[in-house]
């Protein structure tokens, strides 16, 4: 007889699929207990059980539960010792045992070719140079994001943040804006990502990475005083130039952009080193696909012989056709600063294990403590934070930064004006209080 499949018998069959599971998970959490389980395989069956609640429950709602998801609790207790195979499977972004393993196996002429890839790609633009996400695709406009601030408040019967006077609907650049502060209790997860991130389709970062009030609680002021040096800035890409600047003249490129932060900064009274090889140039010929490679070394040598340097920023500008990121400061036309963060994190394969970072957290805290000062003080001046798989050599120091200035359609003026915003956001941000 032919089985007719009703919503309501196959709405049957799903519970008694969720029934067993949660049977066997009880047997053998029960199980584990008994005999015994290293925590790796237990996180990673953990992990697994997760996708499978994931799977049979697509609309399940949860609750925060001492800062754990409804859902996991429920597994801690019932299904912790689930399908010991797990531990060859990666869920939610956890690295997997056979991934790692996969990686590990990688040739040199592959983890090259990543390298080269990490290279080329840093900002919107791909190897082939082709523009991934335009401008307006990526983020939302800052009248957007004030609107959906106020918005967020009305409807939550509190009043408008402090220091905002944005009228909703009206551009930014139309009104008399005096910053944005934004607390504690508004910079959770979800904030976080609609309003200050963008996260490349290369690599995710979940809500324990991205935990706002830990990040915060990160001391990023300098330690050393300036009779030593304290700031390193370098190009990986010393050629990046702007539609204005002189063919040959290095004072009208991202070097001579890098003169002038430094020169600020050192007027601020830091103890700044710039170092202005040219990364990019091989046998005098624009070759990027080691840049970072080859500017690691160098880097590495500047620091061991001057270990009181304690913050590494990478100096760029960007590469996006069509809209030109420029905004308006104290009634200077300047271009729009993006700070930068690699992962070391690929969605394929989890943690990039030859591209490892020790200080990614830190590298988040020293971003978005740069990010709250700009909007703070200088509304519109920044873009979102742009997460990215690779590491760029973020991992030389904790507080490393790569800045992207404008981009290729800005002019040298806009960019020399954006340096004077760079320099007193990251003075508010080093300067012991």
């Amino acid at each position: 007889m032919k089985v007719r499949w009703t919503p309501k018998r196959m709405y049957i069959v799903l519970w008694l699929v969720m029934i067993s599971i949660a049977a066997i998970g009880i047997h053998n959490h029960i199980r584990t207990m008994v005999n015994g389980k290293d925590s790796a395989g237990m996180e990673a069956e953990r992990q697994f059980v997760l996708g499978s609640l994931e799977f049979f429950y697509p609309v399940m709602e949860y609750s925060q539960q001492e800062g754990e998801h409804f859902k996991q609790k429920f597994l801690k207790t019932a299904c912790y010792g689930l399908f010991p195979l797990a531990e060859y499977i990666g869920i939610e972004g956890e690295r997997n045992l056979y991934a790692t393993q996969m990686e590990n196996q990688l040739s040199q002429e592959e983890i090259e070719e990543i390298l080269a890839r990490e290279a080329a790609d840093e900002n919107h633009v791909n190897a082939e140079g082709e523009v991934i996400q335009s401008e307006g695709a990526a983020e939302e406009s800052e009248t957007m994001i004030a609107d959906q601030v106020l918005k967020q408040f009305a409807e939550e019967g509190k009043a408008a943040p402090a220091g905002s006077n944005h009228v909703m609907g009206e551009p930014i650049e139309n009104q008399t804006v005096t910053g944005q502060e934004y607390n504690i209790e508004m910079l959770d997860y979800d904030f976080l990502i609609n309003h200050f991130y963008i996260v490349d389709s290369t690599t995710n970062i979940t809500s324990d990475k991205l935990n706002a009030a830990k990040l915060l609680e990160k001391d990023m002021t300098l330690k050393q005083d300036n009779s030593k040096p304290q700031i390193l800035i370098y190009h990986t890409h010393s050629q990046e130039e702007f539609a204005d600047s002189v063919q040959g003249d290095s004072s009208t490129t991202i070097v001579g952009v890098g003169n002038y932060l430094t020169k600020l900064l050192q007027e601020k009274g830091y103890h700044v080193i710039h170092d202005t090889t040219e990364f990019d140039l091989v046998d005098g010929k624009l070759d990027r696909n080691k840049a970072y490679s080859m500017a690691l070394p160098k880097i590495e040598k500047t620091l061991k012989e001057n270990p009181s340097i304690e913050v590494v920023i990478d100096l760029h500008r960007d590469g996006i056709d069509g809209q030109k990121m420029v905004t308006d400061i104290n009634g200077k036309p300047t271009a729009k600063l993006m700070f930068f963060n690699g992962l070391s994190y690929s969605n394929k394969n989890g943690p990039i294990t030859y591209l490892e970072n020790p200080y990614i957290e830190d590298n988040l805290a020293f971003s978005l403590k740069l990010q709250l000062e700009a909007a703070k003080y200088y509304p519109g001046a920044t873009r979102k934070i742009y997460l990215k798989g690779y590491r760029y050599n973020l991992h030389v120091r904790p507080k490393s930064l790569l800045v992207e200035s404008g981009a290729q359609n800005n002019t040298v003026q806009e960019e020399m004006n954006a340096m004077e915003v760079l320099a007193d956001v990251l003075d508010k941000v080093l300067s012991p209080k």
